[in-house]
C-alpha cells in the first residue's frame, strides 16, 4: 500500500510521518502530482495560514488534483479547513470539497475560554467508518482558531464555545480538525481505520 503525504508549506508533516511509522506504515511526503495520483491513500495535513496554503497549492496546480483524487483522503486540522469552501481566515476561497464556511471563534467577554483552542478536547456524534471502535466522547488533541461550521456532511462534533464540525466526509474525501497523530490511542486508532478504507 503506497501511502502519500502532501507536502506543502504546512507544518505537522513530521508528527504524521512520526505516527505511521509507530503503525508500521511508511509514509511518502511529496508534492509530486503523478506520485500523488498514484497512491493508494493520501494524507493532507497542514498547520499555518489558509491564504499562503491555498496559494502554494495553486501554484503548483495542487488544488485541481487534490479535489480530483478518488482514493481515500484524509485532511487534517487546516488540511480539513482547506478541503472546505471558503474560510474566514484573510478571506480564502478554499478547496470547495465540503460546502462548509470556516470561520473564527468568536469568545464572549465573560467568557474565560481562549483563542486558539490548544489542547484535548472531547468528540461526539461520531458516524463514519474512520471512528469505528473509537468511544464516544474520545479526547482528542486541538489547535486552532478557525472552526468548520456544522452542516450535513459533518460526522464529529466537538465544542468549544460553540458545536462545530471535528469531522466531515464526503464520498472519499476525509477530514477531522484534531490531530489524530497526538491523540493517543483514539488518534491511532481513526488513522489506521482510514488505512483499512
Amino acid at each position: 500500500m503506497k501511502t502519500v503525504i502532501i507536502k506543502y508549506n504546512a507544518g505537522n508533516i513530521r508528527s504524521v510521518m512520526f505516527a505511521l511509522d509507530r503503525i508500521g506504515v511508511e509514509g511518502i511526503v511529496t508534492d509530486d502530482p503523478e506520485t500523488i495520483k498514484s497512491a493508494d491513500k493520501v494524507i493532507f495535513p497542514g498547520v499555518g495560514e489558509a491564504s499562503t496554503a491555498m496559494k502554494y497549492l495553486q501554484e503548483r496546480k495542487l488544488d485541481k488534483l487534490i479535489t480530483d483524487l478518488k482514493q481515500p483522503v484524509l485532511g487534517i486540522c487546516l488540511g480539513m479547513q482547506l478541503m472546505c469552501k471558503h474560510s474566514e481566515e484573510n478571506n480564502t476561497p478554499c478547496l470547495g470539497i465540503f460546502d462548509v464556511e470556516v470561520k473564527r471563534f468568536t469568545s464572549p467577554v465573560d467568557n474565560l475560554l481562549k483563542i486558539p483552542q490548544i489542547g484535548w478536547n472531547n468528540i461526539t456524534g461520531l458516524y463514519s467508518t474512520m471512528f469505528e471502535h473509537v468511544p464516544e466522547n474520545s479526547y482528542m488533541y486541538f489547535v486552532h482558531s478557525y472552526y468548520a461550521a456544522l452542516s450535513s456532511e459533518t460526522v464529529a462534533t466537538a465544542n468549544y464555545v460553540i458545536n462545530y464540525s471535528a469531522g466531515l466526509q464526503k464520498d472519499n474525501f476525509y477530514a477531522v480538525q484534531f490531530h489524530p497523530e497526538k491523540s493517543a490511542v483514539a488518534g491511532q486508532k481513526i488513522l489506521e481505520n482510514f488505512l483499512k478504507l
